[in-house]
C-alpha cells in the first residue's frame, strides 16, 4: 500500500460540516490537517466531499461470483469490486454477507470463504467491513455464527427472515422452487424438506433471538432488523437490543423507529428509481419526512453518490450528502470519518460539476483517479 499523499487542494468548493466553501483543504499523514502542505494541487472548477461511507451493499457478489463457479480465488473478486467502490466515491464499504439456508454464496460455506478473503484482502486502502445477514430461523448455526463473528471482529449483524412462511403453513410449494434449489446445491425436494424443517420451529424463534441478540450485544456488535413492515415487529426488535431498522417496507414501520430513536437505513437505489421495485414505500419520500439516517447501495454502487445528488435539490447539498458520508459513519460509530475537518480521516471525493468521479482518496490514499482530476495532479508533480 502506497503512503498517503501530503498535500494541499486548492481551488475548489469544499463541503465542510458547516457548508461549502472555496478554501484550501490539506493532507498529511492520512487526515486532514490545517497546516498547508509544501505540494499544492489547483482543482479549481471541482468539488470536494466527504468520501461515501456505505453501510450495507451487495454488489460485491457480482465480482466475486460472475457465474457459478467462475471465481475460485475471492481476492481477485474482491480487488475488482473495491475498484467499483472506489470509482464511485465510497471510501468505507461495508459488504453485506448472508448467512442463510439459501445455500450457494448466501450459504454458510461461502459466508466463511468471503471472510478469509476479505481478513487477508490487502487493496488499495479502502475500509472494507464485513456485516453478516442472517436468517433467523436457522438456530442450529447460532453458535458457529457467534464463533465467526467473533473470530473475524464482525461488527454489525442484521437479522431477516426469507423463509415463504404462507406457502409452507398452506403445504404449497413455494415459488421458485427449483431455481433456487439448483443455486443451493440441493435437490428441489430436499430444499423443500429443508424449508418446511426451518418453518416448523418458528415457536422457538423469538426466544433464540433473544439469547443470540445478548450474545452479539456483550461482544460489541451492532444490531439490526431487515424490511420492518410493522410497528409491532419493530418494537420486538428493539427490545432485544436491535437499534438499527434497514429498509423498513413502511412508513409505519419506519415512523416507529424514528419514534423508538432507531437508526434507519434506506436503499439507495429506491431513491434513484423512484420507488421501490418490490412497491414497498418509497425511499425518497421517507427522506423528506425525516425517516432516514443512511443511504445505502444495497445492490448498485453507483447509487448513494446519485440519491444524494438528486436530493441536494430538495435538501440543500449538506443534508444531503450527510445521509451518505456523516449519517452512516454515526450509526457505525466511526468518529473518524464522514466530514472533511481537521484531524479526521482523509477520506475524499473529487467531482465536477455533472456529478462524476474524478477521483476518490481514502485515508489519504488514492484509491481511483482519472480524466481531469489526474491531469492536475500529474501536473503538480
Amino acid at each position: 500500500m502506497t503512503a498517503p499523499l501530503a498535500l494541499t487542494l486548492t481551488g475548489a468548493e469544499v463541503l465542510r460540516p458547516h457548508g461549502m466553501e472555496a478554501a484550501p483543504l490539506s493532507l498529511a499523514e492520512g487526515r486532514i490537517t490545517d497546516a498547508a502542505q509544501a505540494r499544492a494541487v489547483d482543482l479549481s472548477g471541482f468539488r470536494v466531499l466527504p468520501g461515501i461511507v456505505d453501510v450495507h451493499g451487495d454488489g460485491f457478489e457480482r465480482h466475486l461470483a460472475p457465474r457459478r463457479g467462475a471465481m475460485r480465488d475471492l481476492g481477485q473478486g474482491l480487488a475488482a469490486a473495491e475498484a467499483e467502490l472506489a470509482a464511485n466515491g465510497i471510501t468505507t464499504a461495508v459488504l453485506a454477507q448472508f448467512w442463510s439456508w439459501e445455500g450457494g454464496m448466501r450459504g454458510p460455506d461461502f459466508a466463511r470463504r468471503f471472510l478469509d478473503a476479505l481478513t487477508a484482502h490487502r487493496g488499495l486502502g479502502t475500509d472494507l467491513r464485513a456485516q453478516l445477514r442472517v436468517e433467523t430461523h436457522l438456530l442450529a448455526d447460532y453458535p458457529a455464527i457467534i464463533e465467526t463473528v467473533a473470530r473475524h471482529a464482525i461488527g454489525y449483524v442484521v437479522f431477516n427472515d426469507h423463509l415463504p412462511h404462507a406457502a409452507l403453513a398452506a403445504g404449497k410449494r413455494p415459488p421458485r422452487l427449483t431455481g433456487q434449489a439448483l443455486k443451493s446445491g440441493r435437490s428441489p425436494d430436499d430444499h423443500l424438506a429443508l424449508m418446511r424443517q426451518l418453518h416448523d420451529q418458528s415457536t422457538q424463534v423469538p426466544g433464540a433471538l433473544d439469547a443470540m441478540s445478548a450474545r452479539l450485544q456483550a461482544l460489541g456488535v451492532i444490531i439490526g432488523s431487515h424490511d420492518d413492515a410493522t410497528a409491532e415487529g419493530r418494537a420486538d426488535w428493539r427490545a432485544r437490543g436491535a437499534a438499527v431498522s434497514e429498509f423498513p417496507e413502511t412508513r409505519i414501520a419506519a415512523a416507529a423507529a424514528r419514534a423508538g430513536g432507531d437508526r434507519i437505513v434506506l436503499g439507495a437505489p429506491n431513491v434513484v428509481r423512484g420507488g421501490s421495485h418490490s412497491g414497498n414505500v418509497a425511499a425518497a419520500d421517507l427522506v423528506v419526512e425525516g425517516l432516514c439516517d443512511a443511504l445505502a447501495s444495497d445492490y448498485h454502487y453507483p447509487a448513494p453518490r446519485q440519491a444524494a445528488l438528486m436530493l441536494a435539490d430538495q435538501l440543500g447539498l449538506s443534508a444531503a450528502w450527510d445521509l451518505v458520508a456523516a449519517g452512516p459513519a454515526r450509526l457505525l460509530g466511526l468518529t473518524d470519518r464522514g466530514a472533511l475537518a481537521p484531524g479526521l480521516r482523509a477520506d475524499l471525493v473529487v467531482m465536477d460539476p455533472s456529478g462524476h468521479v474524478g477521483a476518490t482518496i481514502a485515508g489519504g490514499r488514492v484509491t481511483h483517479m482519472t480524466g481531469a482530476v489526474a491531469a492536475r495532479f500529474i501536473g503538480a508533480v
